[in-house]
C-alpha cells in the first residue's frame, strides 16, 4: 500500500492519479527550490515540467481537452505540489484557479474563451488576473483602481501599474482590472504582451521569492473591443452563458499551498527526530516526551486544517446552491490553514533545533514562505468580521421568529 492510499482525503482512483502527479512534480521541484529562493529567480524549468505533465490543464473543461477538476481535486493537487516548492505552487495556483473561475462564471466572450482553453491544452498557455496596485493595496479592501481604460478606435488604451503580478515572467497574456471613466465602472480586460506592456522587476521579498510577482506596467496598451471580458452577458451569442460566481471558492488554492508547505516541514522534522541520536541519549530524540508533545501538536494542527479545508471544498462541489452563503467558511479555511502552517513550521524548527536556521536545510525557507500566507486574501480580520456579522444576523433572525 503506497503513501497516497493512506491519505484519508484521497477517495478514489482519479484523485489518486492527481495526487501522484503532484507528488512526482514536487519531488523534482524540491531539488531546485533552495536555489531559486537564494537567488530570487523564477523557476522557468518548473513550469516546463508542469506544462509537459499536463498539470496546466487541470481545471480546463473536458469539452476542450482539460481534466475539468473539481475544487476538491484542485486543492488536492495544489497541497501536494506545495510540498516541493511553495513559490511554484502558489504561482501556478493563480493560473488553475483563474481557469476554474472562468469555467464557473462563464463571463468571457465565447470565441475568446474557447480559443484560450484550447491554447492551455495544446500549448500550455497560462493566465492570471492583476488587480492590486501600489496606491490601493489589495482590491479586497475596496480601494479605487488607478489603472485607467480610455476609449479609442476599436477598443481601449490601458495605462497603470499593477503589483503582486505573480507568474508575469512566463505569461504571454493576462487579465487586468481598470477604471473606465466614460462608463464610471471597473472593467476587466484581456491583455497580451506587446507594445505598451512592460515588467518592472521589483520582486525581492522575505518569502515566496520564486513567484515572479513583479510590477506590471501598462502605457497605452491596446485592448480590442471584443477582448473586454466583463459584462458580456448582454451580448447574446458573444457570451458563454449567464454570468455566475464562484463566491471565492477558487481561492482555496491559497490555503492548500500553505498547508502543503507545512506538511513538508512536518515530514522533515519527524524524519529528523526519528534519526537524530545525540551521544547523550540511548535512542533518537523522537523517544523524548517533549519531542513527542511537539509532534503531537503538529499532527493536531495539520489534521484540523486539512479536515476543514477538504470538507469545505467538498461541500462547495456538491452544493452549488449554497455557494453564495459559504464565503465565511471559505475565508475561515484560509485563516485556519495559514495560521496552522505558521504554528507547524515553528514547531518543526523547535524539534530540529539550532540547525533549522541553516540555509542548507529547507525549514528556514519554509518558515519564511508560510509568513506570506498572512498577506494573501482574505485577511484574518475580514474573515473574523464576516463570521461575527453572520452570527449576529442569525441571532437576530431567531429572535424575530420567536417574537413573531
Amino acid at each position: 500500500m503506497n503513501s497516497i492510499s493512506l491519505d484519508p482525503f484521497v477517495r478514489n482512483e482519479r484523485e489518486n492519479n492527481i495526487a501522484s502527479r503532484s507528488d512526482s512534480l514536487a519531488a523534482i521541484f524540491a531539488q531546485r527550490a533552495s536555489i531559486h529562493d537564494r537567488e530570487g529567480t523564477f523557476p522557468f524549468e518548473n513550469f516546463s515540467d508542469l506544462r509537459e505533465s499536463g498539470y496546466l490543464k487541470l481545471t480546463v473543461p473536458e469539452a476542450f481537452g482539460g481534466d475539468e477538476a473539481s475544487l476538491y481535486e484542485m486543492v488536492l493537487a495544489q497541497e501536494r505540489l506545495a510540498k516541493g516548492d511553495g513559490s511554484t505552487a502558489l504561482a501556478v495556483g493563480w493560473h488553475i484557479s483563474q481557469i476554474l473561475q472562468m469555467r464557473i462564471k462563464q463571463s468571457w466572450p465565447r470565441e475568446l474563451y474557447i480559443d484560450f482553453c484550447k491554447k492551455v491544452v495544446q500549448e500550455g498557455a497560462m493566465i492570471n488576473q492583476f488587480a492590486s496596485e501600489p496606491s490601493t493595496g489589495s482590491p479586497s479592501r475596496g480601494g479605487r483602481q488607478q489603472t485607467t481604460a480610455v476609449r479609442t478606435e476599436g477598443g481601449w488604451l490601458l495605462t497603470g501599474r499593477k503589483t503582486f503580478s505573480s507568474l508575469i515572467p512566463v505569461l504571454d497574456q493576462f487579465t487586468v482590472t481598470a477604471y473606465e471613466e466614460s462608463e464610471d465602472t471597473l472593467g476587466t480586460f484581456f491583455v497580451r504582451k506587446g507594445p505598451g506592456v512592460s515588467i518592472d522587476e521589483t520582486w525581492d521579498t522575505l518569502g515566496m521569492r520564486g513567484t515572479g510577482s513583479h510590477d506590471l506596467v501598462l502605457t497605452d496598451a491596446f485592448v480590442p473591443e471584443d477582448e473586454r471580458i466583463d459584462n458580456c452577458e448582454g451580448r447574446g451569442e458573444a457570451a458563454v452563458g449567464s454570468v455566475m460566481s464562484d463566491h471565492g471558492g477558487a481561492l482555496l488554492h491559497i490555503p492548500a499551498c500553505y498547508i502543503g508547505i507545512a506538511w513538508a516541514a512536518r515530514d522533515f522534522a519527524v524524519k529528523f527526530a526519528a534519526g537524530y541520536r545525540p551521544s547523550s541519549l540511548p535512542g533518537p530524540i523522537a523517544e523524548l516526551p517533549h519531542i513527542q508533545q511537539k509532534i503531537g501538536e503538529i499532527e493536531s494542527e495539520l489534521i484540523t486544517a486539512r479536515t476543514l479545508l477538504y470538507s469545505i471544498a467538498d461541500r462547495w462541489d456538491r452544493l452549488p446552491a449554497e455557494r453564495a452563503t459559504m464565503k465565511p467558511e471559505l475565508g475561515l479555511a484560509k485563516t485556519v490553514a495559514t495560521n496552522s502552517a505558521l504554528r507547524i513550521v515553528d514547531l518543526a524548527m523547535r524539534i530540529v533545533g539550532g540547525s533549522s536556521l541553516s540555509r542548507n536545510l529547507p525549514l528556514e525557507r519554509m518558515y519564511r514562505d508560510v509568513r506570506a500566507g498572512l498577506h494573501n486574501p482574505p485577511m484574518d480580520d475580514s474573515v473574523i468580521l464576516m463570521l461575527a456579522k453572520r452570527a449576529i444576523m442569525d441571532v437576530n433572525e431567531d429572535n424575530n421568529e420567536s417574537i413573531g
